[in-house]
């Protein structure tokens, strides 16, 4: 499971991308590759943001090559006339480009495919430096380069995200692992949370470590993972495994997972064991709940439907709730929540339901019921519950906040009926 050199490893990841600095796109290579090289003992040491610019890129990597283990630069090595990513990389490591036969005959093979003819541009992405290794990608045109020298290694990956990241998976990972720079397995036990700050939190793990163990966290719109890692060697996979479980053991019902699952696939999995449905009813959420869902490969056999009904009338006239319910205790509040989640079992014909209402922001809110407040509803064969939260942020980060909350809800839910089951013997 955990394998990897005791020695930490400096890692810089280069961005290129006019895009980038100006605002036009989110830099969601950096946040990915973080998370994916950490868990292979690779935690990026620093990162740089560069334009377009065949001259900005050469410098970077000139300055950076031999002061870091591992450099990984995204973006930039195309075929259009602003892609200067690999000639500026081979001229910073003095390199010349040599062809790669194969990947030329790959790229002649997909455009017969597709029915493109192969220009002279397309060919530029069939060379590598000197020594690299030319890495397939079979959801795109540009191949992505390996190079390692004087022990150490330089990885170029295309821009887009869908070629991006199974290259980084198929390909390089077992590179890095190949040549001793990454872990054969994870490089430390993740325990995920949900409903238990981070402060809380480190208060239960922190005396359950051991020494040679070493604690990170980190948190994202309401979920908050622990990382027990062995500090230079200090632990074993086994002693990390240990305590991850007295963790589990200690933290109760906010206890998620042990790994990476995420909220949404971990419902998915309880509903699929116990052969039950779900239906949802949305309105601050605005379908991001019914995305949540449908993002986990399988969830049809799940997954009824959904009924987006932001005003009241769609509510009243999609899923039935009483004009009185929400003139008396407004569309917002525990009542029509309920109401909202009966309504979607009645229609989808779901075994279990889920209703989202709340105050997103900027505007609405009442002095009981502010901006961040979001009532829950849910709906099942043994019972409606309702549950109220507030919750921080701007209005993207309440809705998917509002996502993850109603999801853990769900997911405790299920919980108690699966104990309940083998309490009375079911």
């Amino acid at each position: 499971m955990l394998s990897c050199n005791s020695r930490p490893r400096q890692v810089l990841v280069i961005n290129v991308g006019d895009e980038l600095l100006d605002g036009l796109r989110e830099n969601g290579h950096l946040l990915w590759l973080g998370e994916h090289l950490a868990r292979r003992g690779l935690p990026i040491t620093r990162s740089l943001v560069v334009r377009d610019d065949a001259a900005e890129i050469a410098r970077a990597v000139g300055e950076a090559w031999g002061a870091y283990d591992l450099i990984v630069t995204t973006g930039g090595i195309g075929p259009t006339s602003d892609d200067h990513t690999r000639e500026a990389v081979a001229g910073a490591l003095g390199l010349s480009l040599t062809h790669v036969p194969a990947a030329e005959q790959a790229l002649r093979d997909r455009f017969k495919m597709i029915g493109r003819k192969v220009a002279a541009a397309d060919l530029s992405q069939c060379y590598v430096p000197a020594g690299a290794d030319s890495l397939p990608n079979p959801r795109g045109t540009a191949p992505g380069v390996f190079l390692h020298r004087d022990g150490r290694a330089l990885v170029m990956l295309p821009g887009p995200s869908l070629e991006l990241r199974p290259m980084f998976e198929d390909e390089v990972v077992p590179r890095l692992r190949q040549v001793g720079c990454a872990c054969q397995g994870e490089a430390y036990v993740q325990v995920r949370t949900f409903g238990i700050g981070a402060v809380p939190l480190e208060a239960i793990v922190r005396p359950l470590l051991a020494p040679g163990m070493a604690l990170s966290f980190g948190t994202h719109t309401g979920v908050v993972d622990a990382r027990i890692s062995s500090a230079g060697g200090g632990a074993t996979a086994d002693q990390l495994c240990e305590v991850a479980r007295r963790i589990r053991d200690a933290v109760g019902e906010d206890f998620v997972a042990t790994g990476h699952a995420c909220l949404a696939t971990l419902v998915v999995e309880q509903l699929r064991s116990l052969e039950k449905t779900v239906a949802l009813a949305e309105s601050c959420t605005g379908g991001l709940l019914a995305n949540a869902f449908t993002d986990v490969p399988g969830a049809s056999k799940v997954f009824a439907g959904s009924a987006v009904c932001y005003a009241n009338d769609a509510k009243v006239n999609l899923l039935g709730v009483p004009d009185c319910l929400i003139a008396q205790h407004g569309a917002v509040s525990a009542e029509c929540a309920a109401a909202m989640a009966t309504g979607a079992i009645e229609k989808f014909g779901s075994d279990y339901a889920i209703a989202v209402t709340g105050y997103a922001g900027p505007g609405g809110g009442t002095d009981a019921d502010p901006v961040g407040t979001v009532y829950f509803g849910y709906a099942s064969p043994t019972g409606v519950w309702s549950q109220r939260v507030a919750l921080p942020g701007d209005r993207r980060q309440i809705k998917q906040r509002a996502v993850n909350t109603a999801l853990d809800f769900m997911r405790r839910k299920l919980n108690k009926y699966r104990v309940e089951d083998l309490i009375h013997g079911a």
